[in-house]
């Protein structure tokens, strides 16, 4: 049986001497684990679109339950985040926190729309790193199941509260904190509520369709990051990674 996908390449696997296994994010089939043969081998034909971050067309061949690369093409591959170790680097974030998220099986079109989204705004809109990594983490967020309740203080309805609890992903005032709640709470500014407010619903082609002061955009970062990676339980080695050439740099 033959299946023709197109996905991103967000997990390579060393297989055995010569093969390897792909974890590919597809928007019909969710995440699919692929063997890619002979990927490991000097001039594979396959070295394209079966690296890391490579979006092809897979023909897959599947036999007992494992699918094999029968033919790939490449549709993009992002080159000019490869020229550069920061964006690569926080590119490989992305797909690093795709892993975790998305599912085999599972439809997840949105997921893969906003990887590729995030990755073009790195590579050829050359938008801000601290943007784009911003509205990947929210957004995030909330295909994960963890939308954040940004209507007003949980308990006074103040529309514009000074705080967001990461922990319980809510909005407070500082003067509102309930006696019996352990939750983080993190300084959040106007202009970062109103930047999170609309990367929570915006339409997924408008991700980037706003504009925010510097203050804001280091605290909208600091937010999305901590409240993505508190609701997740997971710490990321490429997050790490890509902090350490920030401070190199």
């Amino acid at each position: 049986m033959y299946l023709t996908v197109r996905g991103l390449v967000i997990r390579v696997t060393a297989y055995n001497d010569t093969d390897a296994l792909l974890s590919v994010l597809s928007g019909e089939h969710g995440v699919i684990t692929i063997k890619a043969r002979g990927l490991r081998r000097k001039n594979s034909p396959l070295c394209g679109p079966c690296q890391l971050l490579a979006y092809a067309e897979f023909t897959l061949f599947e036999y007992r339950g494992m699918y094999t690369v029968n033919e790939a093409r490449t549709i993009e591959l992002f080159s000019g985040l490869r020229k550069d170790l920061t964006k690569l680097s926080l590119a490989t974030y992305f797909a690093q926190v795709c892993n975790v998220i998305a599912q085999e099986d599972i439809v997840n079109p949105q997921l893969l729309s906003l990887v590729l989204n995030c990755l073009y705004a790195l590579d050829k809109l050359n938008l801000p790193e601290i943007l784009v990594k911003a509205v990947f983490e929210l957004r995030c967020a909330c295909l994960a199941g963890y939308t954040p309740d940004l209507q007003c203080c949980y308990r006074c309805g103040n529309s514009f509260p000074d705080r967001f609890n990461i922990t319980e992903g809510r909005l407070e005032c500082a003067g509102c904190k309930a006696i019996d709640s352990d939750g983080i709470r993190m300084p959040l500014t106007a202009g970062t509520l109103d930047a999170m407010r609309y990367i929570v619903c915006c339409d997924d082609k408008r991700l980037f369709s706003f504009s925010v002061n510097e203050t804001s955009l280091m605290n909208l970062s600091d937010v999305s990051e901590s409240y993505l990676i508190r609701q997740l339980e997971q710490s990321f080695s490429t997050l790490d990674f890509y902090k350490s050439l920030l401070v190199c740099n």
